[in-house]
């Protein structure tokens, strides 16, 4: 029998919103010891994502994209776009400026297996988990929660 993701999945999780303060997202992440959070609008609605990836912008900074002058024009050798977003992350004061918006998410009634390689696929460590008739938050489905159950079921 396989296992759906409402089985694993860690149900009503710890969220924040896009006004909470970058400090407070970041305590919550270290008093809870967990590397991501739900962003959610004030119906549950969800927004978006912030992660430890995300906030490592704060602490790194940004390096200036590649260019090369050329009959003074800058012709950059990477997308410019993308360094602009970088500067807009390791700047940002609140969670909805850091975060990252269109997350891809799973419902509860979903195959476990196939959460476990969507997240493989997309290189993302949690899937948030919406209830199919309301598209509220529902839960969290994490790396852990995989790996804890493979460990209580071994097979």
């Amino acid at each position: 029998m396989t296992k759906t993701v409402g089985e694993v999945m860690t149900p009503n999780p710890i969220t924040v919103r896009p006004e909470t303060p970058l400090r407070e997202a970041i305590q919550l992440l270290a008093q809870h010891r967990i590397s991501g959070l739900p962003v959610v609008d004030e119906e549950n609605n969800l927004v978006g994502v912030i992660s430890d990836t995300d906030l490592m912008w704060q602490e790194s900074g940004v390096d200036t994209p590649p260019y090369i002058m050329l009959l003074d024009s800058i012709i950059y050798l990477q997308n410019p776009a993308r360094y602009e977003k970088e500067i807009h992350k390791a700047l940002g004061q609140t969670v909805g400026e850091v975060m990252s918006d269109g997350p891809i998410s799973v419902t509860p009634d979903q195959n476990l297996r196939e959460a476990a390689h969507l997240m493989n696929e997309k290189k993302v460590r949690r899937l948030p988990v919406l209830d199919p008739e309301t598209q509220k938050l529902a839960g969290i489905l994490t790396q852990g929660d995989i790996i804890r159950d493979m460990a209580q079921n071994p097979s």
